[in-house]
């Protein structure tokens, strides 16, 4: 209704924007993981995550051939919205235990999802330049510069940051630990209405058949590629059920910027990302669901 309503117009929502991901989601993540040791985190999780996203993705591209098109549209079968809506999500519904799991898993997804599609991008486009006799482009620069903008990120940085103070073995003074409270308890509220703003303007008319093919991937499909992973791994409880609930998440907004950036697919894009919001009201209720029959806590 705020993005209807034109209560919040479109020249504030950069601005808002910058105050949720500048702002609001560092003091939260930095404070979370500020009391967390090293030798409690438990990888195996991640590990199960990220084999099933990249065997997932890997059969996606294989599907619609090797191609920009191809890869991008992958992506939005695989790439979750962990920052904007899991954390929320995750909090609400697990404590301070599920949240440290997830931002286990929020801290490398970016990177390494990231990094691997700019990988498979840049040689989808140096093939097209290949086979147009045009110039190659420098897989290796553009690799590394994915990396450092994945890893010097508002989101993982104050994650790290958060763990390395903690290995100190200090505490936060109150007088630092209450603005960072306050701040992080600011998160949820503001960015799902951002959320919200964002849906508002979202042009879905035109591009709802592979909007919905995407959508039964992301928020279907690869929850359950996620849950049999870790299953196999011996992954039970709460971690077990973060884990699939992050693989249950919409699309995430991250899969625009590649869309854009490589001139291709942006309308379906964007449609995807709108209509597996819209569904995972549905979809990730049902995942939750099925998670505490299949694996109550």
């Amino acid at each position: 209704m705020a993005g209807r309503l034109q209560w919040i117009r479109d020249a504030a929502i950069k601005d808002l924007s910058n105050l949720v991901f500048l702002l609001l989601i560092p003091a939260l993540l930095f404070r979370t993981m500020s009391a967390v040791r090293v030798e409690a985190l438990d990888l195996r999780p991640v590990l199960a995550y990220f084999l099933a996203a990249g065997v997932f993705l890997t059969l996606l591209i294989a599907w619609r051939g090797f191609n920009r098109s191809s890869v991008v549209l992958a992506l939005t079968g695989v790439f979750s919205n962990m920052v904007m809506i899991g954390i929320t999500l995750v909090e609400l519904a697990y404590g301070k235990e599920g949240l440290v799991t997830l931002l286990t898993l929020v801290s490398v997804h970016a990177l390494i999802l990231l990094t691997a599609a700019t990988v498979v991008l840049e040689l989808a486009v140096a093939r097209e330049h290949r086979r147009a006799g045009g110039e190659q482009q420098h897989l290796l620069a553009t690799t590394w510069s994915a990396f450092k903008s994945a890893l010097i990120h508002p989101v993982p940085l104050p994650i790290v940051c958060g763990l390395l103070f903690a290995q100190t073995g200090w505490s936060l003074p109150s007088v630092v630990d209450r603005p960072l409270q306050l701040l992080g308890g600011a998160f949820g509220p503001v960015a799902l209405v951002l959320v919200g703003i964002t849906l508002a303007r979202t042009p879905l008319a035109g591009h709802l058949r592979p909007a919905l093919v995407a959508t039964v991937c992301k928020n279907l499909a690869l929850p359950v590629l996620v849950g049999l992973s870790a299953w196999s791994f011996g992954i039970t409880g709460l971690a077990l059920t973060v884990m699939v609930v992050a693989a249950g998440l919409p699309t995430g907004a991250n899969v625009f910027l590649f869309a854009q950036r490589y001139e291709v697919e942006q309308e379906i894009t964007t449609a995807s990302m709108g209509v597996s919001t819209v569904a995972a009201l549905f979809s990730l209720s049902l995942v939750m669901l099925a998670m505490s029959w299949w694996n109550p806590a």
